[in-house]
């Protein structure tokens, strides 16, 4: 065969490790909502490690593990459940298509804070398998709602938003805005209520003191959210002042003190206490979760 001849562009013979890579491309799955869940399912345990270590090492967590009401204890999981689904439909463990789908996230995320309460309590000491088995599921019940929170918000706070959260998030109506101010709110007193210092505090203050808290809370809710220009501020001109006063700062302080005033009663806060004196600890409570349902309303 002549040089020319062999030298053709037509006589090239075909390359066989060329033809494989090509038809292992074709093969490859398409990146879909499995592709990536391994390293959603890390992040997801890193979340629920950074929100629930601070309750993690909080002695009064430990104690209410296994001196808690068990109805007061199994209702305030249940109740964690749907909390957790509408977490996922605004962030989740992953990109989310479909209301399955956030259900599954909001299942998973509750089964990775239980797993990751379990593991660090027992690398503290904290959790011995040599106790009843009724204190080991306490414990573990009552920490692993706030490491939940942590492990559903993962991808909003760790990771990069996927564009149906993106979408979703542009379509916040009214009460899905009450909605994360409540699950902020409940965040926020969930890191305090548990301590001693709420009655302490209460003891310290009269009521004119609690009016004055009440009112600086709604203050500095509608501040945060609408005046002050952090980040994710609401444009407060489009509506109005006192349209947003009213329909959101102070309809999300009263949620922030429902929210305080349900965790209060979880905790066995209210015993012994008179209606004046329980009103103050719920107040006292709905300051910092004022501060969690701004945030939430900013950051989500």
């Amino acid at each position: 065969m002549s040089t020319a001849l062999r030298d053709h562009p037509l006589d090239v013979q075909p390359n066989p490790r060329a033809f494989d890579r090509a038809t292992a491309e074709d093969d490859k799955p398409p990146r879909g909502r499995s592709s990536h869940w391994l390293r959603d399912l890390a992040r997801a345990f890193a979340g629920a490690a950074i929100f629930g270590l601070p309750l993690l090492m909080t002695m009064e967590m430990w104690w209410l593990g296994f001196s808690l009401n068990p109805l007061k204890l199994a209702l305030f999981v249940g109740l964690s459940l749907p909390l957790l689904i509408g977490l996922a439909y605004y962030s989740g463990i992953r990109d989310a298509f479909d209301w399955q789908d956030d259900v599954v996230d909001g299942f998973a995320a509750l089964a990775i804070g239980a797993l990751t309460s379990a593991l660090v309590m027992t690398l503290l000491g904290i959790l011995t398998w040599r106790e009843d088995f009724s204190e080991i599921v306490g414990k573990i019940a009552i920490q692993m709602v706030p490491a939940a929170m942590g492990a559903v918000l993962a991808r909003e706070q760790l990771g990069q938003q996927g564009d149906q959260q993106v979408e979703q998030k542009e379509e916040v109506a009214y009460f899905g805005t009450l909605f994360l101010m409540a699950a902020g709110a409940l965040y926020f007193v969930f890191n305090l209520a548990p301590t001693e210092e709420m009655i302490v505090i209460s003891f310290k203050m009269s009521s004119w003191h609690g009016i004055a808290l009440a009112l600086f809370s709604v203050a500095i809710l509608h501040a945060f959210v609408y005046q002050v220009g952090f980040y994710g501020q609401e444009k407060a001109e489009a509506k109005g002042f006192w349209s947003l006063l009213l329909r959101f700062s102070i309809v999300g302080y009263a949620v922030t003190l429902l929210v305080s005033t349900y965790i209060l009663w979880t905790f066995g806060h209210f015993a012994g206490l008179g209606l004046a004196d329980g009103a103050l600890i719920v107040v006292i409570l709905a300051f910092p979760g004022a501060l969690g349902a701004a945030a939430a309303r900013l950051i989500l």
